[in-house]
């Protein structure tokens, strides 16, 4: 198991970021999907990796305010753009709050979930916080140390679901490409 990254909120982290780092990582825009369907032209998909229910990682675990080893739903994606994977996307929620909210978290398929958590106004966002994420979390096409992640918490009343995206060197190819 690799260690647990120290997941940082802007005013905590030690030396200050790349701009363009920090805007991508830190500044709270809404909705990555319509951040990067802008990006892409348009040219966006969701591509489901996996999902299930599971352990979850201590990290998430702690995030959630859940007991170490607690399961839950876990939904892994690619966000494509122009049809290349730009970010790896890991959703987690703790398996006895999603049940007893109804939330539909099991059958999204291809849809974005971060469209429907911000279409939804009674989920809040909690802080987004970032790190370099490890390899070994990363799916075998995308296994790559020192790729930045950010993740936040969304509540709703008892559920809490945590969103980390991974942002993929195609995606800052683009982002270059667009500056």
């Amino acid at each position: 198991m690799p260690e647990t990254p120290a997941w940082l909120s802007a005013d905590r982290r030690p030396l200050p970021l790349d701009p363009v780092l920090h805007t991508w990582l830190y500044e709270d825009r809404g909705s990555l999907t319509r951040r990067l369907t802008d990006l892409a032209e348009g040219a966006f998909s969701v591509q489901p990796l996996a999902e299930g229910w599971q352990p979850l990682r201590g990290d998430e675990c702690e995030a959630l305010w859940l007991p170490p080893g607690s399961r839950g739903w876990v939904r892994e994606v690619f966000l494509l753009g122009h049809d290349r994977p730009w970010v790896y996307a890991r959703s987690v929620a703790g398996r006895e709050a999603l049940i007893a909210s109804g939330f539909d978290l099991q059958h999204l398929g291809s849809r974005s979930l971060g469209e429907l958590l911000f279409s939804d106004r009674a989920f809040a966002r909690g802080p987004l916080e970032a790190c370099q994420y490890p390899a070994a979390w990363l799916p075998e096409p995308v296994h790559e140390d020192g790729l930045w992640a950010r993740r936040s918490r969304f509540s709703q009343g008892a559920l809490a679901v945590l969103v980390a995206e991974v942002f993929l060197p195609p995606f800052w190819a683009r982002v270059r490409r667009q500056a």
